[in-house]
């Protein structure tokens, strides 16, 4: 029987898999409700460093569950919007895993990662226009901040797919690898990353998101006050002291 959503933890690694895959993982209150659950422990336990988001059955997410909505089940979140995730601001790195379609809410979920991982078969598109709807689970706000506008509102208005390998090629997909593959890819990357101290990286989604939309002044106020709170923290030590030493750095997240 489907859990709508499974955690595993690898290493310091939470790999968070959508799993409905009768439905093609189609995000549904439960879906989203349990997703959110998942983000919420990974920011919770000191830990995890670092989540993946994947689905089962060689399919990311089909996007919102149609059949649902019709019922009146909402496929979001209160304050986190689409899948518990849209909207929400984490502050540990979250990659996606992508196997097969990412479509409409499912490809908005990738939008709300930090990295992607794609299988080389792996689709991406944002079809809502052809249901009388646009991608309001952040695709039509993300989408032509990743692209250059010309291909992303041609993305946004036929509702056309893009391939993982052109997507690759724009910019939207880190890594490209073998069918079946992306999930693990995906872990080792996160493992890559999680070696870095958590502060700092928690500081560099702070910084990214608050200099969205903002002057430079105001974004150089908002990353002066982490660089000061970094600085002052026995993380920054650490790391000097490991340098000098050349050994590795034990974080301890103070």
């Amino acid at each position: 029987m489907s859990t709508e959503v499974r955690t595993e933890v690898i290493g310091s690694t939470l790999l968070i898999t959508i799993d409905r895959p009768g439905a093609r993982n189609a995000v549904n209150a439960a879906v989203a409700a349990k997703l959110s659950a998942a983000i919420d422990r990974l920011e919770q336990e000191p830990g995890l460093r670092v989540g993946v988001l994947t689905g089962t059955g060689g399919t990311f997410s089909a996007g919102m569950d149609l059949k649902a909505a019709l019922t009146g089940e909402s496929p979001t979140v209160p304050g986190r919007g689409f899948g518990g995730l849209a909207r929400a601001e984490t502050t540990k790195p979250l990659i996606a895993a992508v196997e097969g379609w990412a479509v409409g809410g499912g490809f908005e979920l990738a939008l709300s990662c930090d990295l992607v991982v794609a299988a080389e078969g792996a689709r991406f598109g944002l079809p809502e226009v052809a249901r009388g709807l646009i991608a309001a689970g952040g695709g039509a706000i993300r989408l032509p901040k990743r692209l250059p506008h010309h291909l992303a509102m041609e993305l946004l208005l036929t509702g056309d797919p893009i391939t993982a390998d052109r997507a690759e090629h724009v910019g939207l997909v880190n890594r490209l690898v073998p069918n079946g593959e992306a999930a693990a890819a995906a872990i080792q990357l996160a493992e890559h990353v999680a070696a870095n101290a958590p502060l700092a990286l928690a500081a560099v989604k702070r910084v990214v998101r608050a200099a969205d939309g903002v002057t430079e002044d105001e974004a150089y106020a908002v990353q002066d006050k982490e660089i000061a709170a970094l600085m002052a923290s026995a993380d920054v030590r650490e790391g000097m002291t490991a340098f000098a030493e050349r050994r590795l750095p034990t974080w301890t997240g103070r």
